[in-house]
């Protein structure tokens, strides 16, 4: 563990480093954040990060952080809850919450509960009410690293009420190391995908995959082929890890994704000059208000498990 910084509230964050095979990941505490992943042999990270902890309480607040409670939009800040409706905290387009606005974990600095050369385990309370989500609750991130390239984050929830708990890593990817995400190629493991209106917010149609959105094959993509800000639907429910997607650079160098979530967002950082590509593996975004959407809602005293693992590969 490492001095990575002080906030501007004067918190100071730590940064952790594991190491396994051929992989090198550093961890931050604040927002539990994956700063940088590097393989042995490969010039550039494979992530988009910063050496500046004043960027990710700006603009790069959500690079590699972990987002929750629940992660992507929730329309007009709203969540039906049972009886109830959860009033939320207003911060995108001036109509919806966004990663659970203000009040989400990646605005926050996580406890390390302990860390080896291996795995690191970081943990972080919720008060009820929070953002307006209810339930006094307990998140833990364990990462852990493996030979020969091959990382996994295992998200666990807990929760003295009824809530809603939809988690993701935020990380953007660019495989090359180069200006933009063109030359690389992605494939999916969805039949469907979730389009979204002007708010990019899913309309509640769950459309099949067809021309430029069809990744079920390998498939070329580069800044505006096509746009990307939408949900790949894998199932209809959580399901054992396994692969769901696939991407590769033009250097050859190759990402596998599993996860056992239903849903996988991807978006093409055009915010940020189509820098990389952010794969966020959750539950389907904005479910509480679709009805034919998966449910996220979380039961008191349930505990919630989500696993995204990623391995690298030279080619």
């Amino acid at each position: 563990m490492a001095y990575f910084g002080t906030t501007s509230s004067g918190e100071v964050v730590e940064k952790i480093t594991l190491r396994a095979g051929n992989l090198c990941v550093n961890l931050l505490t604040w927002g539990a954040i994956m700063q940088s992943v590097r393989l042995d042999g490969v010039a550039h990270d494979l992530t988009l990060g910063s050496d500046q902890i004043a960027d990710y309480e700006g603009a790069m607040c959500y690079y590699g952080a972990l987002v929750a409670p629940v992660v992507n939009r929730l329309t007009n800040a709203r969540a039906p809850l049972s009886d109830r409706n959860l009033q939320l905290e207003v911060n995108f387009n001036g109509r919806h919450c966004l990663h659970s606005g203000p009040s989400g974990t990646q605005h926050r600095n996580w406890q390390l509960v302990r860390a080896n050369e291996t795995e690191a385990l970081l943990a972080i309370d919720l008060v009820d009410g929070a953002g307006g989500f209810s339930g006094n609750r307990h998140i833990e991130a364990l990462f852990q690293v493996a030979a020969p390239a091959r990382l996994r984050l295992t998200v666990t929830a807990t929760s003295d009420a009824e809530t809603i708990f939809n988690a993701a890593n935020h990380s953007y990817w660019n495989l090359d190391g180069s200006a933009d995400l063109s030359g690389h190629s992605l494939q999916i493991a969805a039949d469907a995908y979730l389009p979204v209106n002007a708010d990019f917010v899913p309309t509640g149609e769950i459309r099949p995959v067809s021309g430029a959105f069809d990744f079920r094959a390998p498939h070329p993509i580069a800044p505006r082929q096509p746009d990307l800000d939408n949900c790949y639907c894998l199932s209809h429910r959580s399901q054992p890890l396994r692969d769901v997607l696939w991407l590769r650079g033009r250097s050859g160098l190759s990402l596998t994704v599993a996860t056992t979530e239903a849903g996988v967002q991807v978006y093409d950082c055009r915010h940020d000059g189509f820098k990389g590509l952010a794969i966020e593996a959750q539950g389907w975004p904005d479910a509480p208000n679709k009805p034919d959407f998966p449910p996220i809602d979380l039961a008191a005293g349930e505990t919630r498990t989500q696993v995204t693992e990623w391995r690298f590969d030279h080619g």
